[in-house]
């Protein structure tokens, strides 16, 4: 992998798709305090057909968008709230539109 993520968090609350890294980030301090090296932050617009991605790689910033042209993302049902902790299985299945919640490492079905 290029770009290692210990952790990765899916805010619930949308982002403006026209924010930059620097707008980006100032969320993320706002949102969880501090953005800590190897970590991914994860956002989505209102309507759920926008996503970014930011990764503090532990020297600099890298900002990924990903946007549907037909449907949404599957994001939390709770637009506000706390951040949700996501695996890597787990965010490979929201980035291309599958819903994450049935991912994870131990492939267990936790929802019904």
């Amino acid at each position: 992998a290029v770009i290692r993520m210990d952790e990765i968090w899916l805010s619930r609350e949308p982002l403006d798709m026209r924010s930059g890294p620097d707008t980006t980030l100032a969320r993320v301090v706002r949102s969880f305090g501090e953005a800590k090296p190897h970590c991914a932050y994860v956002f989505a617009n209102k309507r759920a057909n926008r996503m970014k991605v930011l990764v503090h790689d532990g020297y600099g910033l890298w900002l990924a968008a990903r946007r549907l042209h037909q449907g949404k993302f599957v994001w939390s049902a709770l637009r506000q709230g706390d951040a949700i902790a996501l695996d890597g299985q787990q965010l490979q299945a929201l980035v291309v539109g599958l819903p994450w919640q049935y991912a994870g490492s131990d492939h267990t079905i936790k929802h019904l």
